[in-house]
């Protein structure tokens, strides 16, 4: 199982949120850069990154620093917040990006979501973010009325490779990962599965990983100090 440790851009810096809320914001490093370079020397080989004002606005205001780590770090980078556009996918792309990852326009405009995957294939992922069981979009700020099983299997049906699956009610929280949730989703769809939300101790980790899960998403837990990366990426494998 992959390890991405997280970073969420706000205004050029590493912020947290607990439970996507914007209000209850947490500010880690003002250099990213460097937060990402301190993965490396971890062990890591893959970073997530979330530009949570592109979450809100469909813009992309955090792009420098994407391309700083994409292009200095040698981590695989894959980037979502706010890529609603054809052009926003080329742009991370040729900024160095390897893998984009797709959420509120995955579920608002498919035929976006077709195109891309027509273009790039395994380098497009989606993020579905659930909240009571159904489906969160504009940076977790509205609930659609599509429940996550509808979701995922409509993802699966159209050739969505990778899907990175964020629990809004643990992320942030420090509460354990919900291990029946993702037990359900790795013995119900055959795409590759991300858990993103609530990964707060090792146990977590052994745990996601013996559901055999494409990859798990580590967050709050290592900028609080919960988690040591190393050991979590020697946990996963």
């Amino acid at each position: 199982m992959h390890i991405f440790p997280a970073i969420d851009l706000y205004e050029g810096k590493a912020v947290r949120l607990l439970r996507g809320d914007y209000a209850r914001m947490t500010v880690y490093s003002d250099d990213p850069l460097a937060v990402a370079e301190t993965f490396v020397q971890k062990g890591a080989r893959h970073v997530h990154l979330v530009d949570l004002e592109g979450a809100k606005s469909g813009a992309t205001p955090n792009r420098s620093v994407v391309a700083a780590i994409a292009r200095n770090t040698g981590l695989f980078t894959e980037i979502g917040g706010g890529i609603r556009t054809m052009q926003t996918v080329q742009d991370y792309f040729a900024l160095g990006v390897d893998r984009v990852i797709l959420g509120t326009a995955a579920v608002t405009d498919p035929a976006f979501l077709q195109a891309a995957l027509a273009a790039y294939g395994p380098r497009i992922a989606v993020g579905v973010d659930v909240k009571d069981g159904l489906v969160a979009i504009q940076g977790w700020t509205e609930t659609t009325d599509q429940t996550l099983e509808s979701f995922c299997a409509r993802m699966q049906a159209m050739g969505v490779q990778t899907l990175i699956c964020t629990d809004i009610a643990r992320d942030g929280a420090m509460q354990g990962v919900n291990r029946a949730l993702y037990g359900q989703l790795s013995r119900q769809y055959t795409v590759n599965i991300t858990a993103s939300g609530g990964v707060s101790s090792l146990d977590d980790v052994r745990a996601l990983r013996a559901l055999d899960l494409y990859g798990a998403i580590i967050g709050k837990a290592y900028y609080t100090g919960a988690i040591d990366l190393t050991q979590a990426i020697e946990v996963a494998v």
